[in-house]
């Protein structure tokens, strides 16, 4: 059983904690869709799909010179981290925006300015 990293003792009015429980809450749940936002190739099928109100999977591989397994792997990369959904119809997949944590990401960017 791996043992418990020690608590330095804190001097009196010295090193108090700068980010409460909810704030670091905040941050882990968050930081998938920063994670995700960070690569320029999903980045820009976000960009792509804010033109559109839903595009099929083999609109977006268009836009890209890239190939079908690639594109997949950043789509599932952006619904994993809950800012794309996705609808199959068919053989088909079409994927969308999830406006509301798209929002919650700028609104935790704006926090720290």
């Amino acid at each position: 059983m791996p043992a418990r990293p020690r608590e330095r003792p804190q001097a009196p009015g010295c090193c108090t904690p700068v980010l409460g429980p909810r704030e670091r809450a905040r941050a882990r749940r968050d930081a998938p869709g920063h994670a995700a936002l960070a690569d320029p190739v999903r980045l820009a099928v976000v960009r792509l799909l804010a033109r559109q109100p839903e595009l099929c999977v083999c609109e977006i591989q268009r836009a890209f010179d890239l190939g079908q397994p690639t594109i997949s792997h950043h789509l599932r990369i952006l619904r994993e981290a809950g800012l794309v959904g996705c609808e199959k119809r068919g053989l088909w997949a079409y994927y969308s925006l999830r406006p509301a944590a798209l929002r919650r990401l700028a609104e935790s960017l704006l926090e720290v300015l």
